[in-house]
């Protein structure tokens, strides 16, 4: 068993395969370990941050998370170690979200002090991201991840857009009410905080106009806020529609960048029609 482990390390496009594709029977189990070891640590998560939690459950949950944070540890090393190009996934998205995911115990080992350690126990709940690794078990993810990335230009120029009409609503709305007794728009913060809770519809309640001139400029921006904040969702949508239109290019899949051949009708890697 320790000559195969030995001989599969030596073998890393064999274990690049495992790691991080999806076509055979191993890697398939690799990637169920995967799955399971996520949805156990949230589940670990969740239940370890209840106050009612304590003894010997709670030291059951502390070994459980150990042996957790030593698959995740090895897991992450192993796709940093049969990577081509190491740089890139240790930048990539998912190559953030595994260290950001494995580094909190290790962080907290560092500071045994018991003063600090409530401090650090917060770094122990940045395992929730490791729920975002789910995407790259899901077909759909690809499709979805991509469209965002080529959105993100359109969102924050529209972003961009809605700030500066912000602080001009905000900045109207301290015009017109500032000068009233009776009014909570008392500063120019005050009333930017307002003009954001109001266009997107969130609506505490907490700041509400007193003059018919602001009650007048509140209900435009409500109706306003209706009318924009669907916006980034068309963006990202019209995107799929593009991505799911686009034909293969160079033998890649359009959708995942995955090698296809000539005669396939789906891609292997994602199953997007070809």
């Amino acid at each position: 068993m320790f000559k195969k482990l030995i001989a599969l390390l030596k073998d890393k496009p064999r274990l690049y395969e495992i790691v991080f594709g999806s076509e055979t029977p191993t890697a398939r189990k690799f990637d169920l370990m995967v799955i399971i070891a996520i949805s156990v640590s949230l589940i670990v998560m969740f239940v370890e941050s209840l106050q009612i939690v304590d003894g010997r459950f709670k030291f059951a949950l502390e070994i459980i998370e150990g042996c957790l944070t030593v698959f995740f540890t090895v897991d992450y090393l192993l796709r940093l170690y049969c990577s081509p190009v190491k740089r890139d996934y240790a930048l990539s998205f998912f190559g953030v979200i595994d260290f950001l995911a494995t580094i909190p115990p290790y962080l907290a080992l560092l500071f045994p002090a018991a003063r600090y350690m409530l401090v650090f126990r917060a770094f122990r709940f940045i395992r929730v991201f490791r729920i975002f690794k789910l995407f790259s078990f899901i077909n759909e993810g690809f499709l979805l991840l991509e469209s965002i990335r080529r959105s993100m230009t359109k969102i924050l120029v529209y972003f961009l857009f809605v700030w500066i009409l912000v602080i001009c609503i905000g900045t109207l709305m301290f015009i017109m009410e500032g000068n009233s007794s009776e009014s909570a728009f008392s500063d120019l913060p005050t009333s930017i905080y307002w003009a954001i809770v109001t266009m997107t519809t969130v609506g505490y309640g907490d700041i509400v106009p007193v003059t018919a001139t602001g009650r007048f400029l509140s209900g435009m921006v409500m109706i306003l806020g209706y009318t924009i904040i669907a916006v980034p969702t068309g963006i990202v949508s019209a995107t799929m529609v593009d991505l799911t239109k686009e034909a293969v290019k160079d033998g890649l899949c359009p959708r995942c960048g995955g090698k296809v051949d000539d005669e396939d009708r789906f891609c292997k890697h994602c199953g997007e029609k070809l």
